[in-house]
């Protein structure tokens, strides 16, 4: 039940950096609507969803042995940018990255800390925000809408494939579910190697 809950808290913290980064690249390229509706803030209060942060965690933790939700997105008007071809894509990835970031300090504490005292109390706790961030990053870039990876990917499509892009924008949900039950499994090894190769431990 503790490492649960400490899985929980790592997530919600996770996702909670993860949108408040697409909210802040919004208004650095122009759209102030997060500030306006108060999310820029990294208060979990203003961004926990029921299901997302709390309900689906537990899930995944006892059926699937591994734990994965997601915050509130935060607002923003893509209408706003100052770049309309690339804006929506910039602020798509700097969820990922604002993962792949965390995910990258915790794992070189690690590696650094490697064998030192101070470290071996916290060792279990510091590997789970790397993982949950691997996780988290490589699931959102993912190409299905409304997945970061779908509107990083339709930024480099031609405008002939506009037709393509609202099929899966209307299809996305539904396969994106499919994915998930079918495929998630595999971005786990992608997430084991990361890991290795941040952190330097073994990830099984």
């Amino acid at each position: 039940a503790i490492d649960l809950i400490f899985s929980i808290a790592v997530l919600i913290m996770s996702v909670v950096v993860h949108e408040v980064s697409h909210g802040y690249a919004a208004e650095a390229l122009g759209d102030p609507t997060a500030r306006y509706a108060g999310r820029l803030t990294l208060n979990p209060l203003k961004h926990l969803d029921p299901f997302g942060s709390f309900i689906l965690p537990a899930l995944t933790y006892f059926l699937g042995g591994f734990i994965f939700g997601w915050a509130r997105p935060v607002p923003y008007n893509p209408y706003n940018l100052k770049n309309q071809k690339w804006g929506p894509a910039i602020v798509a990835a700097a969820g990922p990255i604002s993962n792949i970031f965390l995910a990258v300090v915790f794992g070189l504490l690690m590696r650094l800390g490697a064998g030192a005292l101070w470290l071996e109390g916290s060792l279990g706790l510091i590997s789970s925000v790397v993982v949950i961030n691997l996780v988290l990053a490589f699931f959102n870039l993912v190409p299905i809408p409304p997945l970061d990876g779908s509107k990083v990917a339709f930024a480099f499509l031609p405008f002939r494939f506009r037709e393509f892009e609202e099929f899966l924008e209307s299809w996305g949900p539904a396969i994106l579910i499919f994915f998930v039950f079918f495929f998630f499994r595999l971005l786990l090894p992608l997430v084991f190697y990361a890991f290795e190769l941040i952190t330097g431990f073994s990830a099984v």
